[in-house]
């Protein structure tokens, strides 16, 4: 009874875009997981109150207003100098000042990789980037989905029911970023066998090859005890990624299924004698990259990620939002181009207000489109 009570808790949770931030009953508003937090509370009832003490706690108020500065409700702030500390050297400088532009005085990461060989061309916060694993939010949802088509639970056709009367499909469901779509693929999957696949894009281990500073992440030994394998799907829960990392992952979609060993070549040197590392072959996701791929541009095109969209270009991502230690993260991991493409972005914010996966995009798109007019300044912008 216990059990059912819990799994009831965790359906209704997932189906209002319940996320697991600092706790997994952290609230977020309806529909995805990729929306700002809201709280509701109900007001104790008080008796009537005259003119005249309307107007004295009026006053009160502004006053105290004007006085107290807004508070902030995370422990950290969304704004900062990112590449302060970093050292430039070896990053590509025409892709470097379009990621510090994009990101400008946000507190967050861009890194950006050749997905065809695995060279890092640049990274932005360079601490935030290697040396500390994050929750994935919905960002995990891609590695979910590849799993379940896998392994036969769904085809891209399959229509879930996600509540108000509806049932979507893959497509959908990525584009939309939809808990409840995921918490049931996940309790499908089981642990074990999301566990395979998440192994298999590296998670857990390293992304880059002798890169100092570089953490592995965490992915863990069993379920979240709370929500368990289902909330694990939706949301990360428990995991911890980098965004190297998840520039791999995101690489091994672009790319049709190999899965790079990310290089940092820092000298003239070294990138001389730059040769791509192939970590593994997916062959056996490799058919079912391109059903994800439909996911990916939806979330451009008219899902959670279209603050990224520009008619121009083919851009594909995955938003995500959730938080952890008292701050809000949100991620966009994207790729653009069809045919074969040149550029995997992926942005992480870390702070408070506006670190959402939705602004996330919006600060990729913003280097996709500053990094097309550099490459081609004189091709004409509608």
């Amino acid at each position: 009874m216990k059990n059912l009570l819990k799994r009831i808790a965790i359906l209704a949770l997932a189906s209002f875009g319940l996320l697991g931030m600092e706790s997994i009953f952290a609230a977020a508003p309806r529909g995805s997981a990729d929306t700002p937090d809201v709280s509701t509370t109900t007001a104790p009832k008080r008796p009537a109150a005259t003119k005249s003490t309307i107007h004295k706690a009026t006053a009160t108020r502004t006053a105290a207003h004007r006085s107290t500065p807004a508070r902030n409700p995370w422990g950290l702030s969304s704004y900062g100098d990112p590449g302060a500390d970093d050292n430039p050297a070896g990053d590509d400088p025409v892709v470097r000042q379009a990621a510090v532009e994009a990101l400008g005085k946000w507190n967050g990461s861009i890194v950006a990789v050749d997905p065809n060989t695995g060279r890092i061309l640049s990274i932005v916060n360079q601490k935030l980037a290697l040396s500390s694993g994050f929750t994935p939010c919905s960002t995990f949802k891609p590695v979910v989905a590849l799993a379940a088509l896998r392994e036969g639970i769904i085809t891209p056709a399959t229509k879930l029911y996600v509540g108000n009367h509806a049932r979507i499909n893959l497509t959908e469901a990525l584009a939309h970023s939809n808990n409840l779509y995921f918490l049931k693929l996940g309790e499908m999957l089981g642990f074990k066998r999301i566990t395979e696949y998440a192994n298999e894009f590296g998670l857990g281990e390293k992304a880059g090859v002798d890169i100092p500073g570089e953490s592995a992440g965490r992915y863990p030994s069993a379920p979240p005890k709370l929500g368990g394998v289902g909330i694990l799907a939706f949301c990360g829960t428990d995991i911890e990624v980098t965004a190297l990392q998840m520039a791999a992952v995101v690489s091994a979609i672009a790319n049709g299924g190999t899965l790079y060993s990310l290089q940092y070549p820092r000298t003239t040197e070294e990138l001389a004698a730059f040769q791509p590392a192939v970590r593994r072959h997916l062959d056996n996701l490799a058919e079912y990259i391109p059903q994800i791929r439909e996911g990916l541009a939806g979330t451009v095109l008219y899902g959670t990620g279209r603050s990224a969209y520009d008619p121009d270009l083919s851009i594909y991502g995955k938003t995500g939002t959730c938080s952890e230690n008292g701050a809000r993260l949100g991620w966009f991991v994207s790729y653009a181009g069809e045919l074969q493409p040149q550029y995997v972005v992926v942005v992480l914010l870390r702070g408070g207000r506006m670190m959402y996966g939705t602004h996330a995009a919006e600060i990729a798109g913003r280097f996709y489109r500053d990094l097309l007019q550099r490459e081609h300044p004189t091709q004409a912008r509608r």
